[in-house]
C-alpha cells in the first residue's frame, strides 16, 4: 500500500472515479461484518434472561446489555481520533485502512469462538479496526474529487449505498444463520464478509487509488503541527490550559461520584474528552486566517448536530431492537420473522431512496433554492424525529393489546432513513469541504468520535427506558429531535456566513488526462 508511480489521472465509471467503487466495495463488506454482528449483539447478551435461548447467550439483563452496547458503539468511533492521527502524521490513509481491515477480520473471526474471553477480545479488535479504517476511508473518498466539484455529495451518497448494501445483506443473512444454526455461526459469517472486504481493498487500491491516501511527505509533515507541539503550546496558553485543568478536575470528580460499576469508565471518558478539547482549542489557535477559523467553528458546532442525531437514531440497534424482540408481534403467515431482519429495514430503504434524495437536493441547489449542508442536516434531524411518533403509537398499542404490530417499526425506520439520508452522507461531505487540509484525517476522526458519543448517549437513553418506559422515551425523542432541528434552521443564516461561501460556485468537474485530483479540502 505504499505510494505508487502509476499515472495520477483517474479512470471514471458512470461519471465517478473508479477508485470510488473500490472504496464502495471495501466499506460494503466492512459494514456487512459490523452490522451483521451488531444485529445480534444485544439479543445475544440477553438471550438467557429473556428465555429466548436458555442454552446460549450471556444471560445479561437488558440494562447491562444496553450499557455495554453504548460503550462499544461509542468506542468504535472514538478510536477514530488516534486512527486519524496515525494516518495524518505517520503512514497515510491507505495503509491505515489496510491495517484496520486486517484487525477487523481478526476480531470478527475471534467472535465465532464460543467463549467469554473471545467475546471481549473480538470486541476489542473490532474497536481498534474501526478506529483505523473508518475516518481514513471517508477521507479517501473526499480525496477523489477536486475542490468545488458538485459530484462530491453524489459520490458520498454512492459510497453510502455501499455501507447500507452491506448492512442490508448482513441483517438478512447473518440474522437467519444465527436463528437456524446458532449465534457463533452468525458471528463467523460476519467475519467471512470482512475477509472479502480485505481482499477487495488490497487488490483495488494498487490499481485505482495510487494518488489518494499516501503517507505524508517530508514537506507535508513540516507544514503540520504535531500533537506534542500542540500540547506544549497548550502549557504556554493560560486561558486554554485553565479550561483543560478545570475539565480534568471535574472528570476525576465524576470518577469518584458516579453511581454504578462503570463510574471510572465515565471518568476515563471525560479525561479523554478534556484532553481532546485542549487539542481542538490549540488547533483553532494555529489555523491560518479568519476564514479557516470561522469554518472550523462551524465544523465544531455541526458536531452537536451529529451527536444529537445519532443519540436519537441509534436507538435502532439497542432499545428498538429489544422492543422488536420482546413486544412486537413478528408472526407472518405462520412464521416468526427474525428480530435481526428489522435492522435491515433501514438499509433496504436507503438502497431504494438514496439516489432519489441526493438528486432532490442537487436539483434544488442548482435551481437556487436553499440546499446548504446545514439546512439538509437540520431537515434530516426533524424528519428522523417524526419517525419516533410511530414508536409512540406502537407503545400505546402494546399497553392496550399486549403486543404491537410490525408496521409501526417499519414506518419508524422509513422516516429515520429519510432523515439519515439528508444528514449522514451530507455531513461527511461537509467536513471534507471545510476541514483544513493538513488536519483532514484528524477532523474526520473527530467527526466519527462525535458519532460515537451520540451512540453512547443512545445507550444511556435506552437504559432509562427500563425505569421510565418506552412510551415516555419515544415521546421525548420525538419532541427533542424536532425542536433541535428547528433551532438549527433559525440559526442558519449566521452559520452560513461563517462558512465564507465554501459551498458556493459548486459545479461538475471532470478529470483531464494530465492532472490528478486535489485533496478534498476547503474551497478558497
Amino acid at each position: 500500500m505504499a505510494a505508487s508511480t502509476k499515472p495520477t489521472h483517474q479512470k471514471e465509471l458512470f461519471g465517478h472515479p473508479v477508485g470510488l467503487y473500490v472504496l464502495f466495495l471495501t466499506e460494503m463488506w466492512e459494514r456487512f461484518s459490523y452490522y451483521g454482528m451488531r444485529a445480534l449483539l444485544v439479543i445475544y447478551m440477553t438471550a438467557k434472561t429473556l428465555d429466548l435461548d436458555p442454552q446460549s447467550g450471556l444471560g445479561w439483563t437488558g440494562t447491562e446489555a444496553l450499557a455495554l452496547y453504548g460503550w462499544y458503539t461509542m468506542l468504535v468511533y472514538v478510536m477514530s481520533i488516534p486512527g486519524g492521527l496515525i494516518a495524518d502524521r505517520l503512514i497515510g490513509q491507505k495503509w491505515s485502512v489496510g491495517i484496520g481491515a486486517i484487525l477487523l477480520t481478526m476480531g470478527h473471526g475471534v467472535l465465532a469462538i464460543d467463549a467469554l474471553w473471545a467475546f471481549y477480545t473480538g470486541l476489542g479488535l473490532i474497536i481498534l479496526g474501526v478506529g483505523m479504517l473508518k475516518p481514513n476511508i471517508s477521507t479517501m473518498v473526499g480525496g477523489l474529487y477536486k475542490a468545488n466539484d458538485i459530484r462530491r455529495d453524489k459520490g458520498f451518497s454512492i459510497y453510502y449505498i455501499g455501507i447500507n448494501l452491506g448492512s442490508f445483506l448482513a441483517s438478512l443473512s447473518v440474522g437467519l444463520v444465527a436463528k437456524e444454526y446458532g449465534w457463533h455461526w452468525g458471528f463467523g459469517l460476519a467475519g467471512i464478509g470482512m475477509f472479502f472486504g480485505l481482499i477487495v481493498y488490497l487488490i483495488g487500491q494498487y490499481y485505482y487509488l495510487p494518488h489518494v491516501g499516501n503517507a505524508p511527505t517530508v514537506e507535508e509533515k513540516t507544514g503540520d503541527i504535531s500533537l506534542g507541539t500542540l500540547f506544549s503550546q497548550l502549557l504556554k496558553s493560560p486561558l486554554q490550559l485553565g479550561i483543560v485543568i478545570v475539565l480534568l478536575i471535574l472528570s476525576v470528580y465524576a470518577g469518584f461520584t458516579f453511581e454504578g460499576p462503570d463510574n471510572w469508565g465515565y471518568g476515563a471518558l471525560f479525561i479523554f474528552l478534556s484532553l481532546i478539547t485542549g487539542m481542538m482549542m490549540m488547533i483553532y489557535k494555529n489555523l491560518n486566517g479568519q476564514v479557516e477559523k470561522d469554518r472550523y467553528v462551524v465544523l465544531l458546532l455541526s458536531l452537536l448536530i451529529v451527536m444529537a442525531f445519532w443519540g436519537c437514531f441509534e436507538q435502532m440497534g439497542g432499545l428498538m431492537n429489544l422492543y422488536a424482540e420482546e413486544k412486537t408481534n413478528r408472526m407472518l403467515l405462520g412464521w416468526e420473522v427474525p428480530t435481526a431482519w428489522f435492522q435491515g429495514a433501514n438499509a433496504g430503504f436507503i438502497l431504494l431512496l438514496s439516489v432519489g434524495v441526493a438528486n432532490f437536493w442537487a436539483k434544488r441547489k442548482l435551481k437556487g433554492k436553499e440546499a446548504s449542508s446545514l439546512f439538509k442536516m437540520a431537515t434530516g434531524m426533524i424528519v428522523m424525529g417524526v419517525g419516533f411518533i410511530y414508536m409512540v403509537f406502537a407503545s400505546m398499542q402494546y399497553e392496550s393489546d399486549g403486543s404491537s404490530a410490525m408496521y409501526w417499526l417499519v414506518l419508524a425506520y422509513l422516516f429515520h432513513t429519510l432523515g439519515e439520508l439528508s444528514l449522514s452522507p451530507v455531513s461527511m461531505s461537509f467536513f471534507t469541504k471545510l476541514a483544513p487540509a493538513r488536519y483532514m484525517a484528524l477532523m474526520m476522526g473527530v467527526y466519527w468520535a462525535a458519532t460515537g458519543l451520540g451512540n453512547k448517549v443512545a445507550g444511556v437513553v435506552g437504559e432509562s427506558s427500563i425505569k421510565a418506559g418506552e412510551l415516555k422515551v419515544f415521546s421525548g425523542l420525538f419532541i427533542f429531535a424536532v425542536l433541535f432541528g428547528i433551532l438549527v434552521i433559525l440559526l442558519l443564516k449566521p452559520l452560513q456566513r461563517l462558512t465564507h461561501g465554501a459551498e458556493d460556485n459548486e459545479t461538475e468537474i471532470k478529470e483531464d488526462d494530465n492532472k490528478g485530483p486535489e485533496l478534498a479540502g476547503p474551497a478558497n
